[in-house]
Parts: C-alpha cells; structure tokens; sequence
C-alpha cells in the first residue's frame, strides 16, 4: 500500500495571551536538538519559534492525534494545554504559511521580520537535515511570495515593526536615557531605530563584550556593558528595552531603583518579572501591549495589504501545481531511466563497430532503430487501446507525443 505524506502544521492559537505562549515557546539554543527529536517520528520538520508564534510544520504520513501526540511528547509540551494549540493540513497549512510571510498572521499587522524569521527556520532546517522534498519547496514558495508581497504592497512605508513602535513610543514620552538588554536580531533593529533620535546614552547590555558589532564600538551615544553589570546603570537611564532569548527572567522589582521607569519588554518567555507590574514607578509593556499600540497604523496596512492578496494565491495556485506534477516524478524517472538506456545500448555498440563500418551509415542505421524502439512501443499501445475500445483516448494522447 503506497504511504502518502501530506503537509501539516501543528501551531499555537495567535489569540492565545502571553502567559500560555511562552509555554509553548522555543528557545533558539534547544532548536536544532528538537528539531532532530521530532524528525525521528515524522520525518521532514521545520520550527518556527518567535516572541509571538510557535508553530511546526511537517511533511508525515502520520494522522492528526498521532503527530500531536508525538509533537507534544518531543518537545515536552503539557498536555493538558492542547486547547491552546489548532490543527491543519495540507491546502490549509499551505495558505497559511503563505499568508505568515506576508504578515497576515502577526501581532503588528504587515511586520516584516516574519519574513526573516522564515528564513532562519528553513535554514536552521536545512542545516540539521530535517527538510527536503515538498516541504522544502513549500518553504522556498513562501519565502518568494513574503519577498514579492512586500516589494509590491510597500507595507513598510508604514511604521510596521515591534522596534520601530516601541521606538516610536518612547519617543513621544521624550525618553533620552536607555538600557538594551539583548543585542540579537531584534535589540540590533532598536538601535538601528534609535541612532535616528536625539538620544543622549544606549547602554547596551551582552554577556560577550568580544562579539559587539564594531559599527557601534566607536559612537559616543552607545555605551556596550557585560550583562552582569546591567544592574548597576538602571539608576541611569529613563527606560530600559529588553529582548533577550534567556528562557527565565532577567529583571525583578527589587533589582530597580525608586525612579520612574518605562520598560518595554519584547521577549518570549518574559524578561521581566510580573512582580514589576507592581511597582507605581513602573510603567512595562509586554509583547501584546505593544501590539495595541499600533491599532491606527494597523487599519491603514490591512486597507493595502488586503489589495495584494492575490499574490498569495498565485503562489498558492504554483505550489499546489508544482505539487501535482511532482506525485508523478517517479514515472517521469521511468520513462527517463528507459530513454537512458536505449541511448547506452546504442552508445556501445557504435562504440564497437565504428572502425569496421562505414560511420555515416552505422549512424543512420541507429538513429532509426532508436525511433523504432518508441515508435513500435507507441504502436502496441495503440492496439492494446483499440481491443479495450479506449482507441480514441489513446490515439490523442500519441498524437501528442509524436505528431506535434
């Protein structure tokens, strides 16, 4: 019995609040060892883990409760918390992937560093050794229509990111002293963003001092500390950003000082302690407040992002054929394989009878029996389709072959 392997995704519920989705969370320091303990059961895998979305797509002939039940064993995952998890498959998982490249599916409408984060994923997978076949091309699919959608629907002339927002707001509460914890991809984007203020001092907290990108080395607005200093400089600053990948907490109320603060919190799991929340000097917004800042911006990206819709379902429409053809590439190899091997008897034997035979009409005399070999073949068929009366059927499709 053949074994068919169909695309499905196994993702984490986007309305699901902060404090279930950091139970699901990833940390990219355990990613390519789950990556390799979830391949052993289903075959081809990809993770795609970030501060808002933990999902895992899978190319399996496993069914639906099997792979949710070796997902959730592989990865350690509660399984009491399945409710919080949703379920698709194939044309689905496909459109879903689709419309993930294009922001569709983020908590900032449109942002782009999705696309990024696809990226890393499918390289982090293709690296490991987990993808490959229609998974991978799925992946590659997706990767060309976040690039064309975003070309065209020019969604980043709206302020689209969670480090340009955050940026933004601290802007307008005209804050000039900051600490960044974390200096990954994203604590890189808010220094980027905030080398474009008036601000007067960035520390910025790494635990290797050695792997500081020298672009900043030299700015005098930019001060890099070890992390376990950052400590001693929250007196100094008016807000603190915090995008770290620890997968505990990294600030506590009793480590700040009395003074009014405002701390932007970007990670998943939380950097910061919910006992912060009880500070009156504090003012902290996790993941998804940040997300409510952005409702006015938001409705003027889904107005363009909505117009553009048609170029996931163009990328749709490839994939799926792209997918078609490719059930059949195990009889394109046949027919393939044959060619090859009629070319090779011929190769030999105008090999051993080149010097005992005039060339040119050894020549003729092979190239017609090799169109023999097909046209004969074409033949048989023929009279097989005529005694099943299926004639008509079989002579337009040798017609095609040979006649056009």
């Amino acid at each position: 019995m053949e074994v068919i392997k169909i695309i499905q995704l196994i993702g984490v519920k986007s309305e699901c609040d902060i404090e279930i989705r950091q139970k699901f969370s990833i940390i990219p320091a355990r990613l390519v060892d789950k990556l390799k303990d979830i391949y052993d059961v289903t075959g081809n895998v990809l993770i795609l883990s970030t501060c808002n979305r933990t999902e895992i797509y899978v190319d399996s002939d496993l069914q639906r409760e099997d792979l949710i039940c070796a997902v959730f064993d592989r990865l350690g995952w509660d399984r009491e918390l399945e409710n919080y998890i949703f379920y698709v498959e194939d044309k689905n998982a496909i459109r879903h992937l689709m419309e993930v490249s294009c922001g569709f599916h983020s908590k900032i409408l449109g942002e782009d560093q999705i696309l990024g984060q696809i990226k890393t994923a499918y390289g982090a997978a293709l690296k490991t050794g987990t993808i490959k076949g229609q998974l991978q091309r799925l992946f590659q699919s997706a990767v060309t229509c976040g690039k064309k959608f975003k070309n065209t629907c020019e969604i980043y002339k709206i302020p689209v990111s969670v480090p340009s927002i955050v940026v933004r707001e601290s802007e307008k509460r005209k804050m000039k002293k900051y600490m960044l914890l974390g200096f990954g991809e994203i604590g890189q984007l808010v220094l980027k963003y905030l080398n474009s203020l008036s601000t007067e001092i960035v520390y910025v907290a790494v635990r290797n001092l050695d792997k500081v990108d020298k672009l900043y080395k030299n700015c005098s607005w930019v001060r890099f500390i070890t992390f376990d200093r950052r400590k001693d400089y929250y007196k100094d600053v008016d807000c603190i950003i915090s995008c770290t990948s620890a997968p505990h907490t990294v600030i506590s109320k009793d480590e700040l000082p009395d003074k009014k603060l405002l701390i932007f919190d970007l990670a998943v799991p939380r950097d910061v302690d919910r006992d912060v929340m009880t500070f009156s000097n504090v003012e902290l917004y996790d993941i998804d407040r940040i997300g409510v800042i952005d409702q006015k911006n938001k409705i003027m990206r889904k107005e363009k992002m909505e117009k553009c819709r048609h170029i996931i379902d163009e990328h749709i429409d490839e994939f799926v054929k792209w997918q078609s053809l490719d059930e059949i590439s195990p009889e394109i190899q046949k027919i393939k394989d044959f060619g090859s091997r009629v070319c090779e008897k011929r190769i030999k034997t105008f090999k051993n009878k080149r010097y005992t035979k005039d060339n040119e009409k050894l020549v003729q005399t092979m190239i017609e029996s090799t169109a023999k070999v097909y046209i004969n073949r074409a033949i048989k068929v023929l009279k097989e389709g005529k005694l099943e009366g299926r004639e008509k059927e079989y002579m337009k499709l040798i017609n095609k072959i040979f006649c056009q």
